[in-house]
Parts: structure tokens; C-alpha cells; sequence
């Protein structure tokens, strides 16, 4: 029992001396609270100046007074001012550039890209329109070309036409000759409100073999789009290879919007196009974009139709059906 109470003492007696080799932890947390002291000071006086800021009214600033960053530094500011500004037709030059690197035409490019406009803002677009220029300068033509032709009258009663004006345009819109013609013989009726020609115009027309000869050149290797094209090539006293020409007027598709027969191109523009021409005297110009239009938005049409007529069938084909026929003879 003696040996017990002395192991007790030597016990308390180190504890006590760990507890004063050691600060409590009062003391440590006292320690800790004094030294965050000044932080709560620093943050207190901080949220009181805050506060008295916020109790200021604020100044207004205006927003022309702020610096304006470029449209060049924003995603997108190409497109969205491609987009505002002027409509544009045609091929991108990067894609111009690689297909004319490998031998692709640009019109083939638009056609698998869907580049350049396909609705009705192709024939809208006559802002840049520039009537009895000529040839225009700067226009690569490409493989299609549309043309269209204003008359006047001729002969006794004025029942026989005469070429006027004439006007071409390429694929994708873009004017590439419109001059007015002075007639070769005298004008007896000039039909000023279809055609939209006077005597006034006449002061400034070139002479019909000029015309001719620039009309031949631009057509000379190109697929003619045109709208009952014959008439416009009679005026113009040419030719062109039946397997080049893509006439509206004899689409077959076309026809049903005539009971059958040749549609007029105010009522395909307002049918297939929702755009109404022609309402007063005619522009050759809107026609030939109309008439081209009408050709690209129906291109695969066109193009099946054309292999089915000019597609040179195999000889084996032929020659197998010739024989049947004699066969079918025979047994007679």
C-alpha cells in the first residue's frame, strides 16, 4: 500500500511539471485572438469605407466617353459585316483559286458548295446594274451564260421585230453586257411600253454588227441560257449548237404551269420565284436574271434532261436492237 502512494506522487509530481514545460491551450487561444486583432481592425475599417463609398451617389458615365474596342476583335465581325453589307454573288476566292487548280470551273464549285445566291436576291440586285455600257469590264465568264432581248417593230404596221437592246448576264447574276442596237431598218413602232425603248435611247446605240460580233464572242464555247431563245437569236441573226442551249420556255417541268404549253416568264418568276416583273416595260437585264435563276434552282432537271437527249447511246445497244428487228422480220 506504501509502495502504491509513493508511485501516485511521483505521477502527479510529473504531470505538474509537463503542464508548466507546456502553455495551456486558454493561453494559446488567447495568443491566437490577439494577433487577428488588427485583421478584424483592417477588415471592419474596410467595410465602413466601403459602406460610405456606397452611400456616395455614383457618377454617370456615358458610353461615347468609354473606348470602343474594333469590329475586328470580336468573334465573327467578318460575317456579321458580310452579312450587313452588300449581297455578294459568286465563288470565294480560296475556293476559286483550288478549283481552278484542279481544273474545276467556278460555276461547278457553286453548284457543289451551294456559294452564291439561289433565291431571289439575284434578281433583286440591280443597284449595280449599268444600262448601255457595253462590254463589262473586270467579268470573268464562266461556262453559263444568260441573254435576253428587247424588240421594237418594223415593217408595215410594225408586226415584224427588230433587235433594241440586248443583255447578258453569267452565273450567278453578275451583268455581263447590255448595250442598246440601232435597227437596221426603220422603226414603226417602237413599243416603248413593253420594251421600254424610245427614240431617246437610240441617240446613244451602237451599231448592230458591233453588237452582233461582241454577242458571238461571249457565246462563242458557252452553254446559252435563254427564255424561248430563238427569237432573241433570230433578232440577233446567229447560231448556236442546239446541245448548248437551256431554254425555259421548253423545260418540261415548266410546262404544267401553262396547261401544257410554252410558260410565260412572268408566270414561272411569280410561281416558282415569288417575284413579280414585268409589271411595266420590260428590263432585259432582270430578264436574263430571272431566266438564269430559273436554270440554277432546276440545274439537275436540266442536266438529265440534256443526257437523255444528247447522250450518245452504246453501239452494242444499237446494233443488238437492229438485229431484233430483223429477227421479228424473218419470222413474218
Amino acid at each position: 500500500m506504501a509502495g502504491l502512494s509513493s508511485n501516485w506522487k511521483k505521477l502527479q509530481a510529473k504531470l505538474k511539471a509537463e503542464s508548466e514545460s507546456k502553455p495551456s491551450a486558454k493561453r494559446k487561444a488567447d495568443d491566437d485572438s490577439s494577433s487577428t486583432g488588427p485583421a478584424k481592425a483592417k477588415k471592419i475599417k474596410s467595410a465602413s469605407a466601403s459602406s460610405n463609398r456606397s452611400s456616395v451617389p455614383a457618377k454617370k458615365i456615358s458610353r461615347d466617353s468609354l473606348p470602343q474596342k474594333s469590329n475586328s476583335s470580336r468573334m465573327g465581325a467578318a460575317q456579321s459585316t458580310l452579312a450587313k453589307g452588300e449581297q455578294k454573288h459568286g465563288v470565294r476566292p480560296s475556293a476559286a483559286l483550288w478549283g481552278a487548280a484542279d481544273g474545276i470551273s467556278p460555276e461547278a464549285l457553286a453548284e457543289a458548295y451551294q456559294l452564291g445566291s439561289r433565291d431571289s436576291s439575284m434578281v433583286l440586285s440591280t443597284q449595280n446594274d449599268k444600262v448601255n455600257q457595253g462590254l463589262a469590264p473586270g467579268v470573268e465568264v464562266g461556262k453559263y451564260i444568260a441573254i435576253d432581248c428587247e424588240m421594237v417593230g418594223v415593217g408595215p404596221g410594225g408586226h415584224e421585230s427588230a433587235l433594241a437592246r440586248v443583255s447578258m448576264v453569267d452565273f450567278h447574276g453578275r451583268q455581263v453586257y447590255d448595250s442598246y442596237v440601232r435597227p437596221q431598218e426603220r422603226v414603226t413602232d417602237w413599243r416603248t411600253p413593253v420594251s421600254g425603248v424610245s427614240p431617246r435611247e437610240m441617240r446613244f446605240a451602237r451599231d448592230f454588227a458591233e453588237v452582233q460580233r461582241d454577242v458571238a464572242d461571249l457565246l462563242d464555247g458557252r452553254i446559252l441560257i435563254g427564255h424561248d431563245v430563238r427569237h432573241d437569236l433570230e433578232a440577233l441573226k446567229l447560231s448556236h449548237p442546239p446541245r448548248d442551249i437551256r431554254d425555259t420556255s421548253k423545260h418540261g417541268s415548266f410546262k404544267r404551269h401553262a396547261n401544257g404549253r410554252k410558260p410565260a416568264l412572268r408566270i414561272l418568276a411569280q410561281t416558282l420565284l415569288n417575284v413579280d416583273i414585268q409589271g411595266g416595260a420590260h428590263s432585259s437585264l432582270e430578264d436574263a436574271r430571272v431566266t438564269m435563276l430559273l436554270f440554277r434552282k432546276n440545274k439537275a432537271e436540266f442536266d438529265v434532261d440534256h443526257a437523255n437527249r444528247y447522250t450518245p447511246k452504246p453501239a452494242g445497244a444499237v446494233s443488238g436492237g437492229s438485229h431484233t428487228k430483223k429477227a421479228k422480220k424473218k419470222k413474218r
